[in-house]
């Protein structure tokens, strides 16, 4: 019997056989549970970030007052749920009508595929789409080689932080930069199943960490250092002894800042494919770390 796992790739072996495989996955916790026990995991899934969306938005706002202006030269949508949250707001406040015509009007620039598809769902196309891996220096790449930015104004939808690298780099190259935030990330109010879940990582009894997510390894190691220097360096030690699998380049770079291993990246950032290539991979590198 063939089966498929919920982004239809063929799942051909268990291969995790019966690890116990971590994720800090928040939004997606249910999908990543339901993965990794498909490839024969045992998930131990606890959310490390609480996305708070910025209702009563002023920058929001200011951006839909240009817009409508005509004072946005290039928008720069860097997720889906970003997207969508960045409509439904201008739509609090100004016409639909009015907004899809300036929108029409402006270059927009779609970080990847989900930019793209709730563009889509409203009856836009982006002008310009990034590739794989979607991460920051390929959109700049992108419009070096297609719509350099000199002079123009640029608007940037951004996500739960903002990527000072990524705004200075546009600077850097004559843009004039709106930073567009319309949610944040925040730690989660009850912290209880996170602390066991580090515990749990703490004392040897996980074999595979999984982060989707960069603001995940912040969050992580500020939940550490507020239990004390200790903690951390008996965590970092514990990482030496299990595989740490990120789902792509701008996750990789942020588990690196904190000194974190990376032992495997998936070939194309997704969450399916990173449970799938880690299941396949995950014996031979812990024989090797261990």
């Amino acid at each position: 019997m063939v089966v498929l796992d919920g982004y239809g790739t063929i799942i051909t072996s268990m291969a995790f056989n019966g690890m116990t495989i971590a994720a800090f996955e928040s939004r997606m916790a249910t999908e990543i549970t339901r993965l990794i026990e498909r490839y024969g995991g045992r998930p131990l899934v606890a959310p490390i970030l609480r996305e708070v969306r910025l209702q009563d938005n002023p920058v929001v706002h200011e951006f839909g007052v240009r817009l409508m202006a005509g004072r946005v030269d290039l928008l720069i949508l860097l997720t889906g749920v970003g997207t969508t949250t960045l409509f439904d707001l201008l739509k609090t406040r100004f016409s639909w009508s009015s907004v899809m015509t300036a929108l029409q009007l402006t270059t927009i620039v779609a970080r990847g595929p989900k930019s793209v598809a709730a563009l889509k769902s409203v009856g836009l196309h982006a002008t310009l789409t990034v590739p794989e891996p979607n991460i920051w220096t390929d959109v700049i790449a992108v419009l070096d080689q297609h719509r350099p930015v000199k002079d123009l104004r640029v608007a940037v939808q951004e996500y739960g932080v903002s990527n000072p690298d990524f705004v200075h780099a546009l600077e850097q190259r004559g843009a004039d930069v709106f930073p567009v935030p319309i949610y944040k990330w925040a730690l989660p109010e009850d912290l209880s199943s996170i602390r066991h879940m580090l515990d749990q990582i703490t004392a040897g009894c996980v074999d595979v960490i999984l982060i989707t997510n960069a603001a995940q390894v912040d969050h992580v190691m500020h939940v550490l250092e507020q239990d004390g220097r200790g903690r951390v360096e008996a965590f970092r030690t514990a990482l030496t002894k299990m595989v740490i699998a990120s789902i792509g380049p701008t996750t990789s770079e942020r588990l690196r800042h904190h000194d974190w291993p990376v032992d495997c990246e998936p070939s194309h950032p997704k969450m399916g494919i990173l449970v799938k290539e880690v299941s396949e991979q995950a014996a031979s590198m812990l024989n090797r770390k261990r």
